[in-house]
């Protein structure tokens, strides 16, 4: 059966925050930390992946404590990603869906 896993976005003001929000959502939904990127001027990319339900909720929670610990920029949830973002991100190889022809 195909992986139907989702990838969900956080990027926020400040190291901390990151951290803060990856342990928060770890707790609070079945969801994995798939990479946290220092991207520069102190701005940090957290990316989980998980089903889409536990990574919307996660996300959710990764929010509220990125707003109370630091600076939210952005946040995404992405259901069944394209396989092309295996290169763009740090995700496994086999976590995107098959290229499809376009």
């Amino acid at each position: 059966m195909e992986k139907k896993l989702s990838l969900g976005i956080i990027e926020t003001k400040g190291l901390t925050a990151a951290i803060r929000a990856a342990d928060e959502m770890l707790k609070s939904a079945y969801v994995e930390i798939a990479g946290i990127e220092r991207i520069g001027s102190g701005l940090v990319a957290l990316t989980i992946i998980g089903d889409l339900s536990s990574v919307k909720a996660a996300i959710e929670v990764g929010i509220s404590t990125v707003q109370t610990f630091g600076k939210l920029v952005a946040s995404h949830v992405i259901p069944k990603p394209y396989a092309v973002l295996n290169r763009l991100t740090a995700l496994p190889e086999d976590f995107c869906s098959e290229s499809q022809e376009i």
